[in-house]
């Protein structure tokens, strides 16, 4: 299986990058591939958050860090889409970009610690963080193209450094605790990127608000 999506983020890049370097695809189909692949981001971050949800023993949920304390919580960005829609085109790519590169350091980290993760389903947790990190890779390189299609505003990037500890734990709980704790920052980020892709996919398809 990892085998297969390995082939398939390379071929992802190498069809964005022949496409952007002979100009034959639009932007617009540039950032439906995008989109569809920020979907499976998401959906598989969400899908990972709800296999450790019913494994959080009540302590772990009282030690569970804010929402608040995520690493990107202080770069400003929308609220809703309504919010979104306000934004450039190149201020969401910026956006997308920019969450995305603040967790390279961070996934790697859930890479390492899932390996001694206790849970039931450790060893497919750990195959979906390598998924994880595969479709993230495959992402920002195809944002990357887009950016430069787009204009030097479209290539900003806000640094996020990543300030947390290589170690989330020295328990089994709190261990799986911060573990999920980091997983549902990425989640939600990863909602963030999806949406911000997705109204981008929409101007470039010239769809409708409501439509999106």
């Amino acid at each position: 299986m990892a085998r297969r999506e390995t082939n398939g983020s390379k071929l992802f890049i190498t069809v964005l990058c022949m496409v952007a370097a002979c100009g034959a695809v639009p932007i617009s189909d540039l950032l439906d591939r995008a989109s569809q692949r920020s979907d499976t981001l998401h959906s598989l971050s969400t899908t990972l958050t709800q296999d450790l949800n019913n494994h959080i023993p009540p302590v772990g949920w009282m030690m569970m860090p804010r929402p608040s304390t995520c690493h990107t919580s202080s770069l400003q960005t929308p609220n809703d889409k309504e919010q979104a829609l306000q934004l450039s085109e190149s201020d969401l790519l910026s956006l997308a970009r920019s969450l995305l590169q603040a967790w390279q350091d961070p996934l790697v980290v859930l890479s390492n610690s899932a390996n001694s993760l206790v849970h039931p389903s450790q060893s497919s947790i750990s195959n979906k963080i390598r998924e994880l990190q595969e479709h993230s890779k495959s992402l920002g390189d195809g944002l990357d193209i887009l950016s430069g299609k787009m204009g030097p505003e479209a290539q900003a990037i806000s640094s996020l450094p990543y300030r947390g500890s290589n170690d989330i734990g020295e328990d089994s709980i709190s261990k799986l605790t911060n573990f999920h704790f980091l997983l549902s920052c990425f989640r939600r980020d990863s909602h963030k990127i999806d949406s911000f892709l997705n109204v981008l996919r929409c101007r470039a398809a010239k769809l409708q608000p409501e439509m999106c």
